[in-house]
């Protein structure tokens, strides 16, 4: 009977240790899929560049709508000095032909500063 037992204890003693092997495994948790690092889908690739799009577009828009606003203040500005300047000349101008004109403020004006000077 030496002879069989001692073949039955080396197998008993491989159940043994896989059986604690296996349990040890087993009490072990899995490790979630949400706590390993992934790669972004392709769709969120997508909506990140979509966003980061918007963002740009949004400010190009800002800054080109101030560049807009200034330079139509730059250009009101512009267009008032020209007005202003040619009504000016215009004046000047009407007043100049009203003095050669007889029976006109300016021609009796001109004719009273002439009389008055020796």
């Amino acid at each position: 009977m030496k002879l069989s037992f001692a073949r039955t204890l080396p197998a008993a003693l491989v159940l043994a240790i896989a059986s604690v092997g296996l349990s040890a495994i087993a009490q072990t948790p899995a490790v979630a899929p949400a706590t390993q690092p992934t790669q972004p889908t392709l769709v969120q690739k997508v909506e990140a560049t979509g966003k980061k799009a918007v963002s740009a577009t949004k400010r190009v828009a800002r800054k080109a709508g101030k560049a807009t606003k200034k330079v139509a203040v730059k250009t009101g500005n512009v267009v008032a000095r020209a007005g202003h300047k040619t009504a000016d000349a215009m004046r000047s101008t009407g007043a100049a032909i009203g003095e050669k004109i007889p029976g006109t403020a300016e021609n009796n004006a001109a004719k009273a500063a002439a009389a008055s000077k020796p």
